[in-house]
């Protein structure tokens, strides 16, 4: 229906006939598809900008957590406190 109703293949009266519903209510449909095409298709839709990623800050706070992890296991590891630390 929304085919023939934007090619014009049809007449809005004859669709509505074919379908059983208002001329009107095609007319809308048609309106519709055709105002959200232009979003889609068009310039209206515009993506926000990807962050910018600093990968040497990333790759530092990385370095820094598994120091942490790691001194932190040995730490309870030592006091015992780690039910998979070796004795």
């Amino acid at each position: 229906m929304a085919a023939a109703a934007i090619k014009g293949e049809k007449t809005l009266i004859e669709l509505a006939q074919d379908f059983d519903v208002h001329p009107n209510q095609i007319k809308q449909w048609r309106d519709q598809l055709l105002e959200g095409a232009t979003g889609v298709f068009g310039e209206a839709a515009k993506a926000e900008p990807e962050p910018i990623v600093d990968v040497k800050t990333l790759h530092a706070k990385i370095g820094e957590l598994t120091l942490e992890n790691d001194f932190l296991s040995g730490a309870l590891g030592k006091a015992g406190l780690l039910p998979s630390a070796k004795r």
